[in-house]
């Protein structure tokens, strides 16, 4: 790379969906409408879960930190898409750049370590329910949620403060919504090899660890409905799993679709992350109550409480 192509970059160009003026208010208002729907429905989950006290238990818990994590996670790319829309300025800073990339992985991770506990807990739930609550205990609870921020913590910020030692080009461009890591590192004019081993590494962990995490609780799982005699037995001990089966199925394949699809830097491939950024945090609050009678009832009693104030 000759040096006269490589220069300190201030800012990156974020180039989005969509470059006709004509389209922009309706991207906008449909984002808005997706960011505020997921605002509103992991909240409400979050006020339920935390009001009522038949929801104190280990995986209300973690469902609880799950919305708190999805909010963070859709807060960390959206609501800088809207401004640029709004304002017709593709551009990000440098340092905004590598912020947001920090807590995508970040929150991205957290979902992902949140998804395996709550798998584990209805592994527990389902292979030994006389020992749940002891197993489960809120000592043991509040460490995986620790862990699980500790690890996601670490990865995102080594992975940023690399990526702060390379010096890029006069090519600015992002062919994306939000900074993402690997196009970011195409734009790189500095060896990059050590941020790839680590971008191999980082993904390993944050993302095909928990699946197997995931898998071996399913496996479990799965076995121990299969040695329940009665069919009604087996409908109700996997209807507990309905509902968290539904967003890893979501979540994972979404992404998935992403890195392993070959138009993974075309529009195809940001329509795709939409699936995991935005459209996947707002259904979950959805899929959650729809499927569970003990959260519709905590969501009418806080939503009646809320409107006989008012």
């Amino acid at each position: 790379m000759e040096p006269g192509n490589q220069t300190s970059v201030s800012y990156f160009l974020l180039l989005g969906f969509c470059q006709d003026s004509e389209h922009q208010p309706i991207l906008f208002g449909l984002f808005l409408s997706m960011y505020l729907c997921t605002m509103l429905g992991n909240l409400l989950i979050i006020l339920a879960v935390s009001s009522d006290p038949h929801l104190h238990t280990p995986m209300y818990f973690f469902l609880s930190n799950l919305s708190l994590a999805d909010i963070c996670f859709t807060s960390t790319t959206i609501p800088k898409m809207l401004v640029n829309i709004q304002t017709q300025n593709k551009s990000i800073t440098y340092a905004g750049c590598i912020t947001q990339m920090c807590f995508f992985m970040f929150f991205g991770g957290m979902d992902t370590f949140l998804l395996t506990v709550m798998a584990y807990d209805r592994c527990v739930a389902i292979c030994h329910p006389l020992h749940y609550l002891v197993i489960m205990n809120s000592r043991l609870c509040g460490l995986l949620v620790l862990v699980s921020w500790f690890i996601s913590l670490t990865c995102s910020l080594v992975q940023s403060l690399l990526m702060l030692q390379l010096s890029f080009c006069t090519n600015r461009v992002i062919i994306h919504f939000y900074c993402e890591l690997a196009q970011v590192l195409t734009l790189a004019c500095s060896d990059t090899l050590i941020n790839h081993i680590l971008l191999y590494m980082v993904t390993g962990l944050l993302g095909i660890v928990p699946f197997s995490g995931i898998l071996f609780s399913y496996i479990q799982i799965v076995s121990s409905i299969l040695r329940i005699p009665s069919a009604g037995g087996k409908y109700k001990a996997f209807s507990t799993c309905g509902s968290h089966l539904s967003v890893v199925s979501l979540f994972y394949g979404t992404g998935l679709g992403v890195y392993l699809s070959s138009d993974a830097l075309s529009w195809r491939g940001m329509i795709a992350s939409v699936m995991y950024t935005v459209v996947t945090p707002m259904l979950n609050p959805f899929i959650y109550s729809l499927r569970n009678r003990d959260i519709k009832r905590a969501l009418h009693k806080v939503l009646g409480r809320t409107l006989y104030v008012q």
